[in-house]
């Protein structure tokens, strides 16, 4: 090895960062080599995004050093981390729907720029690297995986020697995700290193040549993830075994039992000029059975959840709960009838910020818990008491007795909102991205939890796009793209393959090709 390939292109020394009380990252180390891609591990809270954000210069450290090629650095800035050749690949992307894919692209580049150049430019590094893209596209009509490839396009014009990613492989069908992986191995094959942010263990031992773990702001090990196990990372991420899942003893299938949720050609136009209209959706869940809907982000999961929910209402006959017609009913009504609702958003939708968790019980159960709501008198002690109940059996991790929902971590508000719906035993629950942002622990409670609710009798409806969840839950699986959704199949029966090129619109064609022989 020579002396310039034995420097680290990245060091980050002594690394400390103190928010309030809170070390977020205590002394941390972590060295990156040239042409080395590099996992960075730990659960939700772990510290990953605050070091990520350090290393950029979003953030600035309390204490500790940054050295880059062996020289001591300051990225002061996002500009001053790019100019030394640091890019970043965020979790959330930062486009703007209305604009071109140039458009989008040059207002994230230094200086002036001819657009019809970068549109040049951009073609031709899409084309050298399998990420086609066109430059002229409106961002507001590309897929999920589409604008995923602008932000790493984006990157690449800059030609960087480190590219953060961030849980690249949450927005991707397992075909776009394989891509991804062809493309960052080329470009560590061409000396570029990967600082690569992930949850899915699997896709860290086939991709990565080592790990960093962090937990509780503390590096715990560095280790070589091929020749570890899933289990065994995750192990050292939580520091000890991960809940194992109860599998199914059995359950209901479509078809099999009497519909308990039918949904019957429903259908809704979009709501805005980006929003996604529901095309011609029909499906039914039963009494004891966990249905899951698959699909890439922004595919109209979040209209489709409104629709059920009754925040959007449709025609009545496009939803029968236990064969009442549903579909023009409010929220509260279908309430009544034994549905229960957990949206995506939790904090602003499934709990207002600012008010305490007793408070938010009320908004949420007035019309359906008389310890409560009684003769419309609100009982602030009854709501009290119910919070703290579920707070004892979800292992809700809180500051002080009845805190404001904004005081809770991310994964600890998700599990007092779904466990305020799970402890009614709904006839019927919708759930949208029951463990978005959920450390495993915390994961493994709730999925365990559904599985339940499921064996009790109730139907369970789960939009989720994580596969490994819908895989571990759900009895029969469909999938949603561009609206539609295709016909909900036995799990055992699917392979990842096939939910990816459903993902991307197979199912489309055939529903097409049908309704023009009709």
């Amino acid at each position: 090895m020579t002396e310039a390939s034995a420097t680290p292109l990245l060091e980050a020394r002594n690394i400390v960062k103190v928010f309030g009380a809170l070390r977020a990252n205590d002394d941390v180390n972590l060295t990156i080599m040239p042409g080395e891609i590099h996992a960075f591990l730990g659960e939700n809270g772990a510290g990953k995004s605050t070091l990520v954000k350090m290393i950029y210069g979003a953030l600035q450290p309390t204490s500790g050093q940054f050295f880059w090629k062996g020289r001591h650095v300051i990225p002061a800035s996002p500009s001053v981390a790019r100019h030394l050749g640091i890019g970043m690949v965020f979790q959330h992307f930062s486009l703007f729907d209305s604009l071109t894919v140039a458009e989008n692209i040059a207002l994230a580049m230094p200086g002036p720029h001819d657009i019809a150049a970068l549109s040049d430019r951009i073609s031709k590094v899409s084309a050298s690297y399998g990420l086609p893209i066109s430059p002229t596209a409106i961002v507001g009509d590309l897929s999920v995986g589409e604008r995923q490839r602008i932000e790493i396009i984006r990157c690449l014009l800059q030609e960087p020697q480190l590219l953060i990613m961030d849980e690249p492989t949450s927005v991707l069908t397992p075909q776009e995700a394989d891509q991804l992986f062809v493309v960052l191995k080329r470009l560590a094959s061409e000396g570029c290193s990967v600082l690569y942010i992930s949850h899915r263990l699997e896709e860290v031992k086939a991709l990565c040549d080592t790990a960093t773990i962090l937990r509780h702001g503390k590096v715990v090990a560095h280790v070589d993830p091929r020749k570890e196990t899933a289990a065994s990372l995750a192990r050292l991420m939580v520091g000890g075994d991960i809940h194992a899942i109860k599998p199914r003893v059995s359950a209901a299938r479509g078809g099999e039992a009497t519909p308990r949720l039918e949904l019957r050609h429903l259908s809704l136009p979009a709501d805005g000029a980006f929003g996604v209209a529901l095309k011609d959706v029909s499906l039914s869940v039963a009494a004891g059975e966990v249905v899951a809907i698959a699909g890439v982000a922004g595919n109209g999961q979040g209209e489709f959840f409104d629709a059920v929910s009754g925040e959007r209402p449709v025609a009545a006959d496009m939803m029968l709960l236990d064969g009442v017609a549903l579909g023009q009913a409010s929220i509260t009504a279908r309430r009544k009838a034994g549905a229960a609702f957990v949206p995506e958003e939790r904090l602003g939708h499934g709990a207002v910020p600012t008010m305490t968790l007793s408070l938010n019980m009320i908004l949420s159960r007035h019309a359906v818990d008389p310890a409560l709501v009684s003769a419309g008198v609100l009982k602030p002690e009854g709501a009290r008491v119910a919070a703290e109940r579920i707070i004892k059996t979800f292992d809700v991790r809180k500051g002080k007795p009845d805190p404001e929902a904004r005081a809770l971590s991310g994964g600890n508000l998700q599990k007092y909102v779904v466990g305020r719906e799970l402890e009614l035993k709904p006839k019927l629950l919708v759930i949208n991205q029951p463990t978005w942002g959920v450390d495993a622990g915390a994961a493994a409670a709730i999925r365990q939890a559904l599985i339940d609710l499921a064996v009790s009798g109730s139907a369970v409806l789960v939009i989720s796009q994580d596969l490994d969840e819908i895989f571990e839950i759900a009895d029969r699986i469909a999938v949603i793209s561009r609206g539609q959704l295709s016909e909900a199949r036995p799990a055992q029966e699917m392979t990842r393959e096939e939910i990816g090129l459903l993902m991307a619109g197979a199912h489309e064609d055939r529903k097409g090709a049908a309704h023009h022989a009709a």
